[in-house]
Formats: structure tokens, sequence, C-alpha cells
């Protein structure tokens, strides 16, 4: 059976630099009935437990550390046997959440993670956070972008650890290089294209976010 994608929406606080906003979360499943791959975990350990049944889970993979993303990453390890995969860029924001807990292997930018006889590339995409990666699909025709690109523009900047030029060069040089109809799996709110966003960076550009 071929990789499908399954999605999961979670509901909790997002707290940085002070601040805390109740936010919904997009979490993503990719894998078959045997086995599967966990992309941002929010919130909700027990649900996205839920959500994977009895397969294995290949990885846990956070596209970013902020706590919306990751503060059910170790329990779902943890049950799940799972490892978890962070880039290195984001250390300190998965420290603020995890201080006495690893990750048990780094992202890189060209790695890739494997799972149902699918390739999930590895796309370093920095500016919502030094250390935020895109996962890239070919097979599936898709892009889970975490919070880089979203229907409507990129993700926030302007916070801790984060900058809006390369937030830009990022969507600009790696992102909407893909096919246009690669659909864009976003940590937040709807799917779009890539072919949908495209045109519109210029206008981001000039708006500034």
């Amino acid at each position: 059976m071929s990789a499908r994608i399954e999605h999961l929406e979670t509901f909790g606080t997002f707290i940085l630099d002070g601040g805390a906003w109740e936010v919904s979360n997009n979490v993503w499943l990719v894998g078959d009935d045997e086995e599967v791959v966990v992309i941002d975990p929010a919130h909700d350990a027990t649900a996205v437990l839920e959500a994977v049944g009895g397969r294995a889970v290949a990885a846990v993979v956070c596209t970013h550390a902020h706590n919306d993303h990751v503060n059910a990453a170790a329990k779902v390890a943890d049950e799940s046997g799972g490892p978890i995969l962070v880039h290195p860029d984001d250390e300190p924001l998965w420290r603020a959440v995890h201080p006495d807990r690893d990750p048990d292997a780094w992202l890189a930018h060209g790695g890739s993670v494997t799972v149902a006889a699918t390739t999930l590339r590895v796309l370093a995409t920095p500016g919502h956070t030094w250390g935020s990666v895109s996962l890239y699909a070919p097979d599936l025709g898709a892009v889970f972008s975490g919070d880089t690109l979203f229907s409507g523009g990129p993700g926030a900047t302007g916070r801790s650890y984060s900058s809006f030029p390369t937030i830009v060069a990022s969507i600009r040089d790696t992102l909407l290089t893909l096919p246009a109809d690669t659909v864009v799996h976003t940590g937040h709110g709807p799917t779009t294209t890539i072919g949908t966003e495209a045109p519109h960076l210029d206008d981001w550009i000039q708006r500034g976010f």
C-alpha cells in the first residue's frame, strides 16, 4: 500500500517572548497501515497516539521547535519508540520546552526520512526560526512547510530567533522552486499550493510580513 497523508488538528497555547496565544495546530501523519512519520506533534499526545494507532513510528519530525510544535513530541516518541528529529539551529527553543530530553538525531538540509517506501526530503527553510525546515515528498506531490509558508504569505517573524528577509529567501529560493501543483500542508490553517502562493511574493516583500 502506498503512503498517504493524514491530518489531525490540536489546540493549545503558543508561548514566546513573554506572550501567550491560543492556537490550533495541524499535525500531519505520513505513512501506510504499518508505519508512519509524525510531523509536528502539538499539544495533545494522547490524540496523536490515537491517530497513530498500532503502527510503528518511523520518526517524530519537528519542522521547528516553537513550543506549540514540539510540546507533545517527547511523550509521543517515548510511548511509540519513534526517534525525535529537530534541526540543531533550533536547539535553544527545544531546550526551553524539553530541558531534560535530547532529540534523538538532528535534521540537515539535503537529508531524508523514509516511510512506507516514500521519501521525505529535508529542506532547510529558516526565517520563522533559525532551524525551520520543510519536508518535501515528491511522490505525494506535497510539502510540509511548518510555519514557513501559509495560505496568504510567510510565517510570522519579528520575534526571537526569526528574520523576515531570511524567511523570504527561504520561500523564494527553496519552496517556490518546487512544482506549481505541489500541495503545501501548513502548520496552521488551510492547505494551499506553490502555484497559488508564488505570484504574491513581491506583495509580501512590499508589505513586510
